[in-house]
């Protein structure tokens, strides 16, 4: 890992360079997912059969064989193990109680000449979740893709899921169904994307897109927003450790390890007030790689993209902190709810040493799609609110019309829109 200190002249001008990431969009990748994209939306349940079949090793007929029902996502639930099932239901339980705090309910408030005001609360109609499948197993992303959706009071939650030569997974399938998941369509890429965005024979036309993918996926997000909205589109994954030296040392490594074995391109960095303690944790990650199996993904991303940052202080840790805008922040000190006070920027905020990332990856509660690449400076994460729109309520009186109409009428010919004006006008009484 790269060695930072802050009394350094050329420190700034280091760590702006160890932040940077390319985040450019490829211009091949745009160019096929935008091929993809117009025949999709020409050519509907044909084209996503094909693409599925070209880039998924599949052999579907008919979109029915890549639509799964909620008895063959219950069944997916019904052959796992007990204690897989348990884990399933008591993270989605967690995150359904967290989720509830956020919903957002209508207001309405009257004014001195009793015209009403107010926001009226409604639910999006359908949404799409996009979810890494085949081998891979996500289905974490499921239950925090779909579960603030359905506590939001989403009607119809659709999921695309790829299945690269037909490999279906069961677990991300039974998270599925313990999250509520209305259908599943077994297709991935850019074409389930699009399908989602634009509506096929089979595939309802969705109001947003959430979900992580890879490239293609993030590109053809990108290409239908404004069509439907999208959550967001993710950059590699990151974490960021403030430790004032009292958490053991393995379990500091094991923290960075934990965001570091995503991919080589996943950020870990540490900050810490004494130079001895850096020492100590670099030795603990020395000792711990040799237990890893993605130690190769480890040791790359942690060469790459990986620092240990010597501060004077707590106080400028944090700083230095807000500067970064992490998407995990860990806040491995004492007292971490006075030093949580300081951090401006960050995605999520996970305080005390016994707090491990990894719980909020999976159970804690709050939701796991966070802002990277510094781009918590100004969004945030995922949540019940995502699901939710507002519409502002206006009713006038008769006598808020008087005063209201005056007003608008003289903002409206100083605007040059003489029937803005005169609408507001003929409600006058004089």
């Amino acid at each position: 890992m790269k060695k930072l200190d802050t009394q350094s002249p050329d420190f700034q001008a280091k760590l702006k360079a160890l932040l940077a990431f390319e985040t450019a969009q490829n211009p091949e990748i745009d160019r096929i997912v935008a091929d993809i994209c117009a025949d999709v939306q020409k050519r509907g349940d044909a084209a996503l059969i094909e693409y599925t079949n070209r880039f998924d090793g599949t052999s579907a007929q008919t979109i029915d064989d890549l639509i799964l029902t909620q008895d063959d996502l219950q069944s997916a639930f019904e052959r796992l193990p007990e204690n897989i099932q348990t884990a399933l239901k008591t993270a989605a339980r967690r995150v359904e109680s967290y989720h509830k705090h956020q919903k957002m309910e209508s207001w309405t408030y009257e004014d001195e000449d009793g015209t009403l005001l107010g926001q009226q609360i409604t639910p999006l109609d359908r949404v799409g979740i996009y979810v890494p499948g085949g081998k891979a197993a996500y289905p974490s992303s499921v239950i925090m893709n779909a579960m603030p959706a359905h506590v939001a009071g989403v009607k119809e939650i659709i999921m695309v899921v790829p299945t690269p030569k037909g490999e279906r997974n069961d677990i991300v399938l039974a998270a599925a169904f313990v999250a509520g998941v209305t259908k599943v369509f077994t297709v991935g890429g850019a074409q389930a994307v699009a399908a989602l965005a634009y509506g096929t024979e089979s595939v309802p036309q969705v109001d947003k897109i959430t979900g992580p993918g890879n490239a293609f996926v993030a590109a053809a997000k990108r290409r239908v927003f404004g069509v439907v909205g999208i959550d967001m589109v993710a950059g590699p994954s990151e974490i960021l450790v403030i430790a004032d030296g009292t958490t053991p040392a393995d379990w500091v490594a094991m923290d960075l390890f934990s965001q570091a074995e995503h991919d080589e391109i996943a950020q870990a960095i540490l900050i810490g007030t004494s130079q001895a303690y850096l020492d100590e944790v670099q030795t603990a990650m020395n000792r711990l790689i040799e237990t890893m199996p993605r130690r190769a993904i480890i040791e790359a991303s942690l060469g790459n993209r990986g620092a240990m940052i010597l501060a004077k202080d707590l106080d400028e840790a944090c700083e230095i902190a807000n500067y970064i805008s992490p998407e995990h922040l860990e806040l491995s000190v004492e007292n971490p709810q006075a030093w949580a006070k300081k951090i401006r920027h960050a995605g999520a905020i996970f305080m005390g040493r016994y707090t491990s990332e990894s719980l909020g990856d999976y159970c804690a509660g709050p939701n796991h799609v966070l802002p990277t690449s510094r781009t918590a400076r100004f969004s945030s994460p995922l949540g019940t609110y995502d699901f939710q729109k507002r519409s502002s309520l206006i009713q006038v009186s008769e006598q808020g019309a008087q005063k209201l109409g005056k007003t608008a009428s003289v903002l409206a010919h100083g605007e040059s829109l003489t029937a803005h004006a005169r609408a507001a006008e003929f409600r006058l009484k004089d």
